[in-house]
């Protein structure tokens, strides 16, 4: 039987999970910064082609709802290896793919089984020891975001020198050497009794209503997330006018600024460690808001811009990870069927960001933008201080 002792996340484990998250989500956003040239290669309209990126994240919800919950009684060290060499398969089939259709249905296959990093966050919480358990998630958690926002520099670099499909062909390479690495870096783990397939998708559910403090952490990072997704979807508008007019490659390095904040809300878990996980969330939401308060005032400034994406991201991933964290620590053998009700959650407020970026930026403008940010991390905030002293405590 595997151990603590033995099989705990060491630091070299720990990074190996970190790099497999930021790879595989990663995959998700290859084609983001593409449209332009795959619409032209496989002669498609542009609005036609950015479709590809819709059809990516509804086959990663998908994934994450439908593969993730089997991590609660699948044997690990088999399971995400073979997931991971099912994205192979699906990321070479999109390098190759000869037409429109095929590429669109490799890349659904790809956001089906890019999940890995949503199997190793619970399998990691699990291993590690209880003191250290907030760190661990937190450097795994922020090798996620780095993935997000280097994945779109990364592809666009690629793609500029040896063409679009060649991002493909080396993310199909990356994964599979991971897979190998990590048949070897997962422990073997104690056997589970097996469960129903539709009874284990049912209890996802279920296990949200077992604990007090899931819920209102929920609502917190899905809003959390929502605002992230506005900010970073309606900041492309702000930067392409006036009085900034810049390119998309100009507009791409300000994601390098992100990387910033996500690297410094590494060590965030670390106060769940020291039990300050609950007030923590508060100082950070109000830092988020500060945050949004200040892009409004430095609409204007280059400058004034990078600072804020420096901070906002530094808070939103705090705050992602603090929750995160907290829900992995309950009690109990149901932390991927908690991981997959955290990560829907947060890619449905996501989406909500996303889908009124365009409406408020033409009804309002960068206000209309920062506002409602504003007001929907003032909701967040009202749950937090309801809820602190009750749901968000429930660890036992």
């Amino acid at each position: 039987m595997t151990t603590l002792a033995t099989h705990g996340m060491t630091r070299t484990r720990t990074s190996i999970f970190a790099v497999a998250g930021a790879l595989a989500v990663g995959n998700l956003y290859w084609a983001q910064p593409l449209i332009e040239e795959i619409a032209g290669s496989l002669k498609v309209s542009s609005a036609v082609a950015a479709s590809l990126v819709t059809v990516t994240q509804i086959g990663y919800a998908l994934g994450i709802f439908l593969v993730v919950p089997l991590g609660d009684v699948l044997n690990r060290r088999r399971m995400i290896p073979v997931v991971l060499g099912l994205s192979t398969l699906s990321l070479l089939g999109a390098a190759f793919a000869p037409t429109f259709s095929l590429l669109l249905a490799a890349l659904a296959g790809v956001g089906l089984t890019t999940v890995s990093a949503q199997l190793l966050v619970p399998l990691a919480s699990e291993l590690a020891a209880p003191d250290e358990r907030g760190r661990v998630l937190g450097t795994i958690a922020s090798g996620a975001l780095i993935g997000v926002l280097l994945s779109r520099t990364i592809s666009g670099a690629v793609a500029e020198f040896v063409g679009w499909r060649a991002i493909y062909i080396l993310a199909a390479f990356l994964t599979i050497v991971l897979a190998a690495v990590l048949s070897l870096m997962i422990p073997q783990m104690e056997k589970r009794p097996a469960v129903n397939y539709f009874r284990l998708l049912g209890s996802v559910f279920t296990v949200v209503a077992q604990h007090r403090a899931v819920g209102p952490t929920l609502l917190i990072s899905a809003a959390v997330f929502s605002v992230f997704s506005l900010f970073w979807t309606s900041l492309t508008f702000l930067l392409s006018t006036a009085p900034f007019s810049m390119t998309v490659g100009q507009i791409g390095l300000f994601g390098l600024a992100g990387l910033v904040g996500a690297v410094a809300a590494r060590r965030a878990g670390m106060l769940h460690d020291r039990g300050w996980a609950v007030p923590a969330s508060g100082v950070t939401l109000c830092l988020l808001a500060a945050s949004l308060l200040g892009a409004w005032l430095a609409q204007s400034s280059v400058i004034g811009l990078i600072v804020v994406v420096i901070v906002l991201d530094l808070a939103a991933q705090a705050t992602l990870v603090l929750g995160q964290t907290r829900l992995l620590s309950l009690p109990g053998r149901n932390r991927s069927r908690l991981n997959t009700a955290f990560v829907v959650s947060n890619f449905l407020g996501g989406a909500v960001g996303s889908a009124i970026a365009g409406p408020l930026w033409s009804a309002g403008g960068w206000t209309a933008i920062t506002g409602t940010a504003l007001a929907i991390i003032a909701g967040a905030i009202a749950v937090w201080a309801v809820t602190r002293r009750g749901a968000l405590i429930d660890q036992n």
